[in-house]
């Protein structure tokens, strides 16, 4: 491959990545054409980008970025997957799909994550947190169980002085009534 192309792929995957501040690096393994087209469909309905790079031309295209990390130990041809609603969802469905009988072969080498390197473990770890929409649930959530506890508190006490307030009200008005006689 000439110098010139070799810039030409760097700075198209240096544009591809601009913005982006997290990848999980991949090898495909025994994956033929067929099943990389039908693995890259599957991740495009999720909205996750996966791109072929040569390894030495991915180093030089995420050089001073907080991606670098994820290529300093990397080899040969490589995958990079990027994109999804956050990394989590990222991680979640690749590990998904390496599961998948049909993308046997696809295998983890690390990524990049806010500039830290992760290593294979690691992306099957963060796998198993929960996704952002996850995330806001049990924030939401737990939010508003304070808010539900601390008004059946402040009603709970209310409800017993209102109480106490009616049966002392009875109470006078009893003690104040004349008494009928029976006829």
């Amino acid at each position: 491959m000439s110098k010139l192309v070799k810039n030409l792929l760097v700075d198209d995957l240096k544009g591809r990545l601009k913005g982006v501040n997290e990848v999980i690096v991949l090898s495909l393994g025994r994956l033929d054409g067929t099943k990389t087209t039908q693995l890259r469909q599957t991740l495009r309905k999720k909205k996750i980008k996966l791109q072929l790079i040569k390894n030495s031309l991915a180093r030089r295209a995420t050089l001073d970025t907080p991606l670098a990390p994820a290529f300093g130990k990397s080899e040969g041809m490589l995958a990079i997957a990027w994109g999804g609603e956050d990394v989590v969802d990222l991680a979640k469905e690749l590990d998904r799909v390496s599961a998948i009988k049909d993308y046997d072969g696809v295998e983890f080498r690390g990524g990049a994550l806010d500039g830290a390197r992760l290593e294979p473990s690691d992306v099957k770890s963060v796998a198993k947190w929960p996704s952002r929409a996850e995330q806001l649930s049990i924030l939401s959530g737990q939010i508003s169980s304070m808010g539900s506890k601390l008004s059946g508190q402040i009603l709970g006490a209310g409800g017993t002085l209102a109480g106490q307030i009616s049966s002392r009200v009875d109470d006078l008005e009893k003690a104040a009534a004349p008494e009928v006689p029976a006829a």
